[in-house]
């Protein structure tokens, strides 16, 4: 039975039992602040176990793409080292939000695996939970009734908290789980070794596949358990472990999930996969193919390797995979992005990401690669001067704090280090290492640690968002709770009608004031007559997020009386100029797509009130006709005033049939909000113009690459393109000032040419001094050997310094000649070797030896070579290590 095969008999099985297939939600989650990733396949349905939301369906199913590689959930450090851990992985699974619950579960589980996937029941043990005193939890009695009609109750095991009762986090919908193991060992093993002792003890065949998971608690911030408005059932097969059982194989990677990306890299890097757990060469390939489908779903659902958040990560995971194949597998060039094409034909059909974003994928991975792969040769080159210093200082330990800068600033792998320097005799200060790994740790987490305590309700009333239709509104706040971070202690707030908008699709969060009804001389059915003006009372709105679909605005301090009425007011300038800038968006995005073709996509954007930023899928620079194409469009479009069309409940079919633009890595619900200016079609949460004239005029400022195949577009609008146009003219009108002249164009002309003839007058003036130098320091010439030897510091630029050399060469038989400069605070070295010696000396060798004093990094031929550096108080030892050689 295929993979393929597999995945739908699951999905088939589920849907004759009356569940809805959905598709799986994007790998990177992006509207919720507790995860980077779906590392689960509960992520996407947290709402509806919550109560925030109503699903479409009370049994639903699906397979997941998943992710595990930072936070409590961390599998990195083990994948290729066994034979099932995964960074991504898929889950299937199946959902009931307060349908059934353990009994039909259990059935349902039981009824898959032995009748349609016919795995012999003899094979299979459970684990039921044991019950948690400290926590006042039970055995979970229902459950082994459940599980002992269908399997003996000595196959029925014991589980502790850990194993069975499944968290989310630290905080989050939580429950007693029943997990299901599958022995795959052969007869032999079964008889000598009872599958019973090794369930859940790491063994490599004896594998949990299920796991069935009953949510029915909610665990809050302070640690304590409160039962959730239903009861709900959320399991999780893992697909790559019920393969390798349905597959009769004993290792995950050698089921055809995986041996036809194992075959490619065998392709390709002509090394042979033999399946030894602890051959170096067999851990990387397994690492390489792991790591590719990682990196290609989550390029795939919009999040590109980048040096922070969930960017950082996928980097990580790809420098993970491209270093060891530097080491174990001798690829010096990029080959990964070619394992891309194989993984869409395996994965394609139920993942169709993978076809449609194949060559940004692709292109995204070879870019990253060859990025690496130079930062690898030249972090070589940097261990090689450190290990050149520790030599020559008679030490044997290279020093922890650098092979920790080359890890943290260069990324180049810490492995590496060791095994380079092993290579040479030396080792690695490990415990200097160590502690500078925890230092950053420590600045990490303090930078990122916060507190977040339960909520204090108020009243348990939904929220209602007004703000597409008003910017000011009577309100009161429903619910509160005190967050601590970095920057101190602050409140969280919902109310029960918000006028702010929530960060989301790119648009920032907005800010506004609160005004409390207790506030003297303050009448809330007439706010517009009072002045705020130094009125103590009113409280700050900071920011607004959305949380598990609660509109959450942030303020400082709590109003003295949380309950009283409020009056809610957004920032209008800022509101205004933000949604003049996420319009703009739309309008730019269609002004792309008609100037350089359909494949343009959005992948990414910020709209603020000062600028927006607008990243799209493109494999070249725009040149400056396409940008001003583009720039008359959409202001084109903004002078014809186009009024804005909302929908806003808009059944998701209908809006596809309209041609509604929609995002690859967004999730979208069955009814969606589609904003329209002629023929511009999104789908979009936020905020809007009214008509197009409302933003004024779009002005492009920079066009640049973020990656492989992806631009990037930073724009004004709105009041920022008018400021911007009368500072460009009192520009104009200063510089008209300056050179006494209205024609600006000439002026500037007569300027050029003056300078250049200053130029030459400047060079000729330089070589007229270097001959004159060169006149002097023929007579520094030392006898040393067989050799004139000339070593001089001096402050020259570099040009003059090179004249002066090849003179000295033509002019000095038998010379070495080394020049030592800091013009500019910048040290430089040039060494030359006149021809009669270059069969003895090598000016590229010397200069590489006299870098390290210098701290940098330079070469050249026999004759004549130069070296810069960054480190000026290292010129004297240059001096010195010039005259010691």
């Amino acid at each position: 039975m295929t993979s393929q095969q597999i995945r739908q008999q699951f999905l088939d099985f589920f849907k004759e039992k009356g569940h809805q297939i959905v598709p799986s939600a994007p790998i990177v989650l992006k509207d919720d602040p507790t995860l980077m990733f779906s590392n689960s396949g509960m992520t996407q349905f947290k709402d509806f176990f919550l109560g925030y939301k109503e699903p479409s369906n009370v049994r639903i199913a699906d397979t997941q793409k998943c992710l595990r590689v930072s936070g409590k959930h961390n599998d990195l450090d083990d994948v290729g080292r066994d034979t099932y851990h995964h960074t991504m992985f898929e889950m299937l699974g199946n959902w009931s939000f307060g349908d059934y619950f353990k009994k039909e579960a259990i059935d349902f589980a039981w009824e898959l695996l032995t009748e349609v996937y016919k795995i012999p029941k003899e094979n299979l043990y459970v684990t039921i939970f044991e019950g948690d005193a400290s926590e006042n939890l039970e055995r979970d009695q229902d459950a082994y009734h459940f599980w002992k009609s269908h399997i003996h109750e000595s196959r029925i095991i014991n589980g502790n908290k850990k194993d069975n009762f499944w968290e989310m986090g630290e905080s989050g919908p939580c429950g007693p789980c029943s997990e299901i193991h599958v022995d795959l060992r052969s007869e032999e093993e079964k008889a000598k070794v009872s599958g019973l002792d090794l369930v859940n003890n790491d063994h490599p065949q004896v594998v949990e596949i299920w796991n069935l998971v009953f949510m029915e608690f909610l665990r809050k911030a302070d640690g304590s358990l409160e039962k959730l408005p239903k009861q709900n059932v959320d399991t999780g097969m893992g697909f790559e472990r019920l393969c390798m059982a349905l597959q009769g194989k004993k290792s995950n990677y050698d089921t055809d999930v995986f041996t036809p990306l194992i075959a490619k890299v065998e392709e390709l890097s002509g090394k042979k996969y033999t399946g030894i757990l602890e051959d170096e060469k067999d851990i990387a390939i397994r690492v390489v193919v792991d790591h590719i489908r990682a990196v290609a779903f989550a390029i795939a659902d919009g999040q590109l390797p980048s040096n922070g958040g969930a960017g950082y990560v996928i980097r990580r995971i790809l420098r993970r995979a491209i270093s060891y194949s530097y080491r174990f597998l001798g690829m010096k060039e990029p080959f990964l992005y070619q394992l891309v094409a194989v993984l869409k034909n395996e994965m394609g059909q139920f993942f169709p990401e993978l076809i449609k974003q194949e060559k940004l994928v692709t292109e995204v991975i070879k870019e990253e690669e060859s990025s690496f792969l130079k930062t690898i040769e030249h972090g070589l080159k940097r261990i090689d001067l450190i290990i050149n210093e520790t030599i020559s200082k008679n030490e044997k330990t290279l020093p922890g704090t650098e092979v920790f800068e080359l890890y943290d600033t260069y990324g180049f792998p810490a492995d590496l280090s060791r095994i380079i320097a092993e290579e040479k005799g030396l080792t690695v200060d490990e415990k200097g290492f160590d502690e500078e790994m925890e230092k950053q740790k420590q600045r990490s987490k303090k930078s990122s640690a916060s507190k977040v305590h339960d909520w204090v309700i108020l009243e348990e009333k939904p929220e209602t968002f007004v703000g597409y239709d008003q910017t000011e509104t009577e309100t009161y706040i429903t619910r509160y709770r005190k967050i601590e971070n970095k920057d101190g202690e602050f409140y969280q707030i919902v109310l029960a009608k918000s006028p702010f908008y929530p960060e989301g699709g790119g648009q920032i969060g907005d800010k506004g004031i609160l005004i409390p009804s207790y506030t003297e001389g303050f009448d809330i059915s007439n706010p517009s007559v009072f002045d705020i003006t130094n009125c103590s009372d009113i409280i700050e709105v900071l920011d607004t997020k959305k949380e598990n679909n609660l509109i959450i605005s942030l303020i400082k301090d709590l109003p003295k009386d949380a309950g009283a009425v409020f009056y809610a007011k957004v920032n209008h300038s800022e509101r205004k100029n933000t949604q003049a800038n996420h319009s703009v968006t739309h309008l730019l995005h269609e002004a792309l797509r008609d100037v350089l073709g359909t494949h343009v996509e959005q992948k990414g954007s910020f709209v603020g009130p000062d600028y927006l930023r607008f990243d799209f899928s493109h494999f070249s620079k725009m040149s400056e006709d396409e940008l001003k194409l583009v720039e008359d469009q959409v202001n084109a479009k903004i002078k014809e005033n186009i009024s804005l069309q909302e929908f806003r409940d808009l059944p998701i079919a209908e809006a596809t049939e309209k041609g509604a633009m929609m995002l690859f890595g967004e999730k979208y619900g069955d009814h969606v909000r589609m904003i329209q200016f002629g023929s511009s079609k999104e789908l979009c949460g936020g905020t809007h113009v009214k008509s197009t004239g409302e933003i004024g005029h779009f002005k492009i400022q920079t066009e640049s690459s973020t990656a492989a195949g992806i631009r990037r577009i930073e724009a004004i609008s709105g009041d920022k393109s008018s400021e911007y146009f009368k500072n460009l003219e009192a520009q104009l009108k200063e510089i008209s000032s300056l050179l006494k002249s209205k024609d600006l164009t000439k002026s500037v002309e007569r300027l050029i040419e003056e300078n250049q003839s200053l130029k030459s007058e400047i060079e000729s003036l330089k070589k007229e001094k270097a001959k004159g130098e060169t006149a002097n320091w023929k007579n520094d010439f030392q006898e040393s050997g067989d050799k004139n030897l000339l070593v001089k510091k001096v402050s020259l630029d570099a040009g003059s310094v090179k004249d002066i050399v090849f003179q000295l060469k033509k002019e000095i038989p038998n010379s070495v000649t080394v020049i030592i400069s800091d013009a500019d605070q910048k040290p430089m070295i040039t060494v030359g070797v006149s021809a009669d010696l270059e069969s003895k000396y090598h000016a590229g060798n010397i200069v590489k030896e006299l870098a390290a004093a210098i701290q940098g990094g330079g070469g050249g031929n026999p004759g004549f070579a130069t070296a810069g550096g960054k480190n000026l108080d290292g010129i004297d030892a240059a001096v010195k290590k010039a005259m010691e050689l």
